[in-house]
């Protein structure tokens, strides 16, 4: 079983930065963050897999940006300009598949997530 930690989470203005970061105990496949604000659905946010594959969800394309490093087993996700709509608990998830993009129920192990909150 993959044991996730996310780090990073933290208050912000709109328009600022963060940079979150995710650490697996051991190889998978993919990883990917999603989101989850109070009374909303789990949303997918940026997915990575080991071909160097990665995917975004419309409303953070061009302000997020997800990379890897394979040798520390960890992903990491750069989020510039934020808004205040990005408030969520960012979680980590890890799937022992190539196609597991963003949809939660492809993902086989979660982190308990990192809190970001944007304030307008």
């Amino acid at each position: 079983q993959v044991r996730l930690m996310e780090s990073g989470g933290g208050t912000v203005k709109a328009g600022g930065s963060l940079r979150l970061s995710c650490s697996a105990s051991q190889y998978t496949q993919s990883l990917a963050w999603f989101r989850q604000a109070p009374g909303e659905e789990r949303e997918g946010v940026a997915s990575w897999n080991t071909w160097d594959e990665t995917r975004y969800a419309d409303s953070v394309a061009g302000r997020f940006t997800v990379t890897a490093d394979r040798n520390k087993n960890s992903l990491y996700l750069q989020m510039d300009n934020l808004k205040p709509e990005d408030t969520g608990l960012y979680i980590c998830a890890a799937a022992h598949t190539r196609y597991a993009l963003l949809y939660p129920p492809n993902y086989d192990e979660w982190g308990q997530g990192t809190q970001v909150t944007v304030s307008s």
